[in-house]
Parts: structure tokens; sequence; C-alpha cells
């Protein structure tokens, strides 16, 4: 079998040419909830690998930062909305420190959507009403797992999830687990980038201004 090197993967090798339409402030929507509806549709439409991962990036009260992808499940003028485990990471980093950042990274039509913003759970209707949209595997799931503690095996992780199925069977109703809800982002930038050959991207950023919104451009 033939080893690979770094050489063989060098990452200062590696060149895109993007070739795409000028994306220029007259074009855009005059919010950025209503800009991002029109690209995540013709993102879907583009048939690219679940348009709706995103990059959550959070800190901990004391600064240190991490990030992991997770789907977005709603979005509308409020901002955009994701589940998790409230006992997990970045549950309990949001719970310290409600600054956080998404990142849409849509490559293959060369386009990003970075977000920075707060988060703040939603209400308990809210979760219970997409709990119950869920498939019947995926509620046990979010009983089964305690999302980022240590478990001894996945033995134990499956056990927990056949016991589960014993007590809850397909067609009975999954009450929705007390730590388990959704978080909403609420924006105060939205940056739309596109990009472009010779690296002279389009970087069009939405800022907050009380009730209003300034979109700024960008040097790439």
């Amino acid at each position: 079998m033939a080893r690979v090197t770094h050489q063989d993967l060098d990452p200062a090798t590696m060149r895109k040419h993007y070739r795409s339409e000028i994306l220029d402030e007259a074009s855009l929507a005059e919010d950025p909830m209503g800009q991002f509806a029109l690209w995540f549709r013709q993102t879907a439409a583009s048939h690219l690998f679940e348009p709706n991962a995103m990059v959550v990036s959070t800190a901990s009260a004391d600064g240190r930062p991490s990030s992991r992808t997770v789907l977005l499940k709603q979005f509308d003028e409020r901002g955009f909305v994701f589940f998790t485990n409230y006992a997990s990471r970045k549950g309990r980093e949001i719970a310290e420190n409600p600054y956080v950042s998404l990142l849409f990274p849509w490559h293959p039509i060369a386009r990003q959507v970075s977000v920075t913003g707060t988060a703040a759970r939603i209400g308990r209707d809210e979760t219970a009403s997409y709990f119950r949209s869920r498939p019947h595997g995926s509620q046990l799931g979010a009983w089964a797992s305690a999302q980022s503690q240590v478990i001894g095996s996945r033995a134990e992780l499956d056990r927990r999830y056949a016991e589960l199925a014993e007590r809850y069977p397909e067609g009975e109703q999954v009450p929705v687990p007390p730590e388990w809800g959704g978080l909403r982002v609420v924006p105060e930038t939205v940056e739309f980038w596109q990009g472009h050959e010779n690296r002279l991207h389009d970087r069009l950023r939405y800022v907050r201004e009380g009730a209003n919104w300034r979109v700024e451009r960008l040097c790439p």
C-alpha cells in the first residue's frame, strides 16, 4: 500500500477558480432573513447535501471556543433555531455566554453565510411542537443520549435506546425530555459571501442598528 505523505495533500496547492455572478448592494433583500431565505432556497435547489448544516461556535465564560456542525431546523424574522440537549457542551456554554456565531459553508456553490448574535432558549410549546414532528427513533435518541457526557461503551448507549424502545413502542407518544429543546440565535450581523475569480470575492454584511439594518461591503 502506498504511503500518503503531506506532499501528496499539500493544502497550499489546492486552488479553485470561482466563477459566479457579482453580488451587489442593489440586489439584496431589505433585511438579512429575507436574503437568507432567498439563498437557502437556491442552495436547496442546487441539491447540495444538507444545506441546513451549519457550524455553531460558542465560548465558555472564560473565552475558550468550541465548534460543531448542527442542523438548522427553523428560521424566520426572529432568527435561526436549532435543537440540542441543554446539558451538552454548547448548551452549557450558551448558558454561561450567550454570544455565538453560525457559519453555513455552501462550498460547492461558492457561497457562505456567517452570523453573529446571541442565543436564548425558545418556549417549551415550540420545543414540544418540533419534538413531536421528529421520527420516533430520533425522539428516543434524545432521551438515550446524555449529550457530551462520557459514556463507557457503545453497548451502553444501545442498551439505553433498547430500554426506551420497549417502554415507548412505535405509535406511543414519547414525552419531551426536560433538558432538551430549542435555541434561537438572534442575529446582530449577517454576512453573505460570494466567491469570485482572482479572490475578489463579494462580502456584504448586514449590521443591526436598533430596529433597522445597515449594509456594508467588506474587502475580501
